[in-house]
C-alpha cells in the first residue's frame, strides 16, 4: 500500500523515502502535458485578434488595453500608452507577422479552427483528471495535511524566514525535507484552486453557447472580453509559475526531483554542517 510523505518513518540523513503518490505523479504529468498544449494553441488563437480589451465588447477600432503587432518592419507590445520594441520576437519574427512566433504555437502555421480544436480537446485533458485529484486528494486527506499552510506557517515571520532561504538557495535539508515548504504550499494551492479554475470559467465564459446556458458567468467577470483578458493574465502567470519550478527543480538537483516526480522515491539531502 502507498503511503505519503510525511508518513514515512524517521530515517538516517540521506535515506531514500517514498516521498510522491503514483495519483501524485500520474496528474503532475497529464497536466504538464495539456497545460503546455492549451498555452501553445492558445496563443495561435490570440494570433487571429492579438488584442486585449475590458468590458462586454472589443474591436479593431477599439482601444485595447494590450496589444501585440507590427508597424513597418517593427514588432512591437503595447500596453496601455506603453510600447515596447518587439522586432524579432513578438509581432514580427523572421518575417512573420503575427503576434507569437511558429515556434510557440500549435499548429505552427496560422489556422485558427485547428488551434481552437487542440485547445477543447486538451481543456478536458486539463478538467477531469484535476476533478479526480480535487476528490482523490480530499479523501485520502493528502490536500489537507500536506498541501495546506498551518497557521504557524502563515506568520509573517516564517514566511519571511522562507524567503530568505529561498533567496539564498538555501533549500530544505535532513527532516525538513520530507514537507513542502510554505512558499511551495502556496503557490501550489494557488494554482490547483485559483489559476486553473479562474482559466477554466474564463475560458468557457468565452462561448456563446455557455453564456446562454449560464448567463451568470458574464456577470462573474463583467463580460467576454474580460473573461479574456483575464484569461489571459491567468495564463501569463501560469508560465511564470512553470519557468520558475523548473529553475527551483535545477537548483534543489534535477536528477533527484526528477525522479521524484517519476517513480516517487527521493533521497533526503543531507543536512548541513553547522
Amino acid at each position: 500500500m502507498e503511503s505519503d510523505q510525511t508518513e514515512q518513518p524517521a530515517r538516517a540523513r540521506g535515506s531514500l523515502i517514498y516521498r510522491q503518490p503514483r495519483a501524485v505523479r500520474l496528474w503532475h504529468w497529464l497536466n504538464a502535458l495539456a497545460v503546455i498544449v492549451l498555452l501553445m494553441s492558445g496563443l495561435m488563437i490570440f494570433n487571429a485578434h492579438p488584442m486585449l480589451y475590458w468590458g462586454h465588447y472589443g474591436a479593431n477600432h477599439e482601444m485595447p488595453w494590450l496589444e501585440i503587432g507590427s508597424t513597418g518592419a517593427r514588432g512591437f507590445l503595447r500596453i496601455g500608452h506603453v510600447t515596447i520594441p518587439t522586432t524579432g520576437v513578438l509581432g514580427l519574427a523572421g518575417g512573420d507577422e503575427r503576434a507569437f512566433p511558429a515556434l510557440v504555437t500549435i499548429p505552427s502555421h496560422y489556422d485558427l479552427a485547428a488551434a481552437r480544436q487542440w485547445h477543447f480537446f486538451f481543456a478536458w485533458v486539463l478538467v477531469l483528471p484535476g476533478l479526480g485529484f480535487w476528490l482523490w486528494g480530499f479523501l485520502s486527506r493528502h490536500i489537507q495535511r500536506d498541501l495546506a499552510p498551518t497557521a504557524r506557517e502563515l506568520r509573517p515571520a516564517s514566511l519571511w524566514h522562507d524567503i530568505k532561504d529561498h533567496a539564498r538557495l538555501r533549500f530544505p535539508t535532513g527532516e525538513a525535507a520530507r514537507r513542502y515548504n510554505i512558499l511551495q504550499k502556496l503557490s501550489y494551492m494557488g494554482v490547483i484552486f485559483l489559476l486553473l479554475p479562474t482559466m477554466v470559467l474564463t475560458g468557457l465564459t468565452m462561448s456563446p453557447g455557455i453564456d446562454a446556458a449560464w448567463p451568470w458567468l458574464l456577470d462573474l467577470f463583467g463580460g467576454r472580453q474580460s473573461a479574456r483578458s483575464i484569461h489571459f493574465i491567468c495564463a501569463s502567470l501560469l508560465v511564470g509559475f512553470v519557468l520558475v519550478h523548473l529553475t527551483m527543480v535545477m537548483l534543489a538537483g534535477p536528477l533527484n526531483e526528477l525522479r521524484s516526480i517519476v517513480t516517487g522515491w527521493y533521497r533526503l539531502p543531507r543536512e548541513r554542517s553547522r
